[in-house]
């Protein structure tokens, strides 16, 4: 079992699991296969973010939908991320990059949910979900009648982060809206952020400042390519709406996983920090710099020995480890297995 504390919410996992049941999905045989307790989900308030990777990808591979567990309304053909990335990152900015996303969800078979872009003020913008332009008002609200409130929320987590990832910085947002009343789950994510989580909005989506419409789209097809290797797994572990300055420093860490990630000076560069003060507080949040990692390494070594194209060697090399053997003695000490071992177990 991993050492590391990094969690979600466990409404993540009660949903994704929810919505599972209803596609027929064997959800009791499932959680026994990958050694996961129902009374960590039906008691817990958090759940390993590792363990939650792990079953999202599970879930999503025996249901053959690329989309599964965010909101798009039907079922999303492989492939299609990757499509819709390689025409994004053509794009110049931000700006173009979201609403070519929204003509690509019209188009694409399987989408009948798509992201809309609003201009609210001088100010800022909004991101909301909406219907595609075939789809009739009256079945986009049925549609979303259907849709569980933690379900919204994921989504709209996945959204704001890839807009991130697109032009490789954070986007601070200004206001997360949600047009259904604060449920119980939502509670102590209302009560930190009073002034940004609204309920009861007219629309599902966030606001933030409109000059990052006008930020550079910077990827390419190279960084790309790692990107699909570990999407939409960090997409849907890293929820924007935690403000830690552990999340913070992980979602920096987490854009490059290789011999290249950058080390705490670069990082406390970043935030506008000493590193003495990043330590410092990273100590008073209970955890540390190389423990952040350390962990970052371990949710992409764990996404990557799922991908039975790669060998243990490449994912070595790609965790930036000079040698093989280092790569098993780390993934040894993290997870009391070997690489092996570990391939072996998610098999059975």
């Amino acid at each position: 079992m991993t050492v590391f504390d990094s969690h979600v919410p466990v409404e993540y996992v009660r949903s994704l699991l929810s919505t599972a049941a209803e596609q027929g999905c064997d959800v009791d045989g499932l959680l026994a296969d990958m050694h996961i307790s129902r009374a960590d989900i039906d008691e817990g308030r958090f759940f390993s973010s590792v363990k939650y990777g792990q079953l999202y990808q599970r879930i999503m591979w025996l249901m053959q939908d690329e989309c599964f567990g965010m909101m798009a309304g039907g079922k999303v053909r492989w492939g299609s991320f990757r499509l819709m990335c390689l025409t994004l990152i053509q794009t110049e900015n931000l700006r173009q990059a979201i609403v070519r996303a929204g003509e690509f969800s019209e188009i694409c078979r399987g989408f009948q949910i798509r992201s809309s872009l609003h201009y609210e003020d001088d100010d800022l913008v909004s991101v909301r979900m909406a219907g595609i332009e075939g789809l009739p008002e009256a079945d986009f609200e049925q549609l979303m009648s259907q849709q569980n409130a933690d379900r919204i929320r994921t989504s709209l987590a996945v959204w704001h982060r890839f807009h991130c990832w697109l032009i490789g910085q954070e986007i601070p947002l200004e206001a997360i809206n949600f047009r259904f009343c604060c449920p119980e789950s939502f509670r102590a994510l209302a009560e930190s952020y009073p002034a940004q989580v609204q309920f009861d909005q007219e629309y599902n989506g966030f606001n933030f400042h409109r000059r990052y419409l006008e930020e550079r789209v910077i990827q390419n097809p190279q960084t790309l390519d790692e990107f699909i290797r570990m999407a939409p797994y960090h997409l849907v572990i890293s929820d924007s709406t935690r403000s830690t300055l552990k999340s913070k420093v992980r979602t920096i860490l987490s854009k490059d996983v290789s011999d290249s990630m950058p080390g705490a000076e670069q990082v406390a560069s970043q935030l506008n920090l000493s590193v003495t003060t990043l330590r410092r507080h990273l100590q008073q949040e209970g955890t540390s710099f190389q423990k952040i990692k350390d962990e970052c390494r371990l949710e992409a070594a764990i996404h990557y020995l799922g991908c039975r194209d790669l060998t243990n060697s490449v994912i070595s090399e790609r965790l930036g480890f000079d040698e093989t053997s280092a790569f098993f003695r780390a993934f040894k000490k993290w997870t009391g297995l070997t690489p092996g071992e570990y391939r072996k177990q998610m098999a059975e």
